[in-house]
């Protein structure tokens, strides 16, 4: 365990993940992948590739689609995807308190996603998610790029690619067992903290902010 300090209000800058993390996105996802097959006339098992989201898109459709294809149904699917994922998809329990605990404390609160960046506005815009700056098509170590752009001194998220772009970053670990992933897979992978869900992120960044137990959990 690593002590911490109190921390500076102004300096504080709290990065979320998207999918699985602010939001449950498997029922637009669904629908989306449903309508792609219908359009595209090829087979895609909507219910096995929602269990598994986090990686970028492209990965998803190199299982049901041959390789020179997949950048031009990737444009497809992004495409349709307002149409037929936004409105479907619901904010996680506790998604908004977590951001809003965030801004409260004087922070800045910053996603940080995979998904396709105009798309991932929309969900945020939709769900009255009030963070501060919206980042995409970013997965993984690469996440890194836009936590340092920032200064992110904690990133959470729900996938071992979320705890692995923190750890790339320099950043606190804060890992929510919403998404494919769980505790024993993101403890296994680094996390620093691991919550239930982001119901519990406000009391814990209050006391990670006072430097209590909370702050040195790992």
């Amino acid at each position: 365990m690593t002590s911490r300090t109190p921390r500076d209000r102004a300096a504080l800058t709290v990065g979320f993940d998207l999918d699985m993390t602010l939001i449950d996105s498997r029922p637009g996802i669904h629908a989306c992948y449903v309508a792609l097959a219908e359009r595209t006339g090829t087979h895609v098992d909507a219910d096995l590739a929602v269990t598994r989201l986090g990686p970028p898109l492209e990965q998803e459709l190199a299982h049901w689609f041959p390789a020179e294809e997949i950048a031009a149904t990737a444009a497809l699917y992004r495409e349709m995807y307002p149409t037929y994922a936004v409105a479907a998809t619901p904010a996680l329990p506790g998604a908004r308190e977590a951001v809003d605990a965030v801004r409260a404390a004087g922070g800045r609160a910053v996603v940080v996603t995979a998904k396709f960046e105009p798309n991932a506005k929309l969900h945020v815009e939709h769900l009255g998610i009030a963070a501060d700056a919206v980042v995409g098509d970013l997965w993984a170590e690469k996440k890194a790029e836009a936590l340092r752009a920032y200064g992110a001194s904690v990133y959470v998220g729900d996938h071992t690619g979320d705890v692995r772009g923190a750890r790339t970053a320099g950043a606190l670990s804060v890992a929510v067992a919403t998404g494919p992933c769980d505790a024993a897979e993101l403890r296994a992978a680094g996390a620093d903290v691991v919550l239930d869900d982001l119901r519990r992120f406000p009391a814990w960044l209050a006391d990670y902010r006072a430097g209590g137990p909370a702050a040195a959990r790992a």
